[in-house]
């Protein structure tokens, strides 16, 4: 069993910052892959940033420049700062990891943008 905790998510003004954090805990050997996704209202969840093993990072164009994803192998957890937050960036951002075993997911963490 693999779970997925995410934190940090709230009520921002525009223009503000603010930090996602994810733990991944259980039958855990090794994380390939870990990210970032996102879902506004009525929209089908999109990618915001991944992060591989190595620490190859990948962001979406919308979030390039705005945005950090970064992981620490050792404790399991994988982090996303986002900066100058506009309100298109409202929406439910899930955490994700890509194991051997299969694909995981958290519950999801509310994020609001107000202009």
């Amino acid at each position: 069993q693999v779970q997925l905790v995410e934190s940090g998510g709230g009520l921002v003004q525009a223009g503000g910052s603010l930090r996602l954090s994810c733990v991944v805990s259980g039958s855990i050997s090794s994380i390939n892959v870990m990210g970032w996704y996102r879902q506004a209202p009525g929209k089908q969840r999109e990618l915001v940033a991944v992060i591989t093993s190595g620490g190859d990072t990948h962001y979406a164009n919308s979030v390039k420049g705005r945005s950090t994803i970064s992981r620490d192998n050792a404790k399991n957890t994988v982090d996303l700062q986002m900066h100058s937050l506009k309100p298109e960036d409202t929406g439910v951002y899930y955490c994700n990891v890509r194991l051997v075993v299969g694909t995981f997911w958290g519950q999801g963490t509310q994020v609001t943008v107000s202009s």
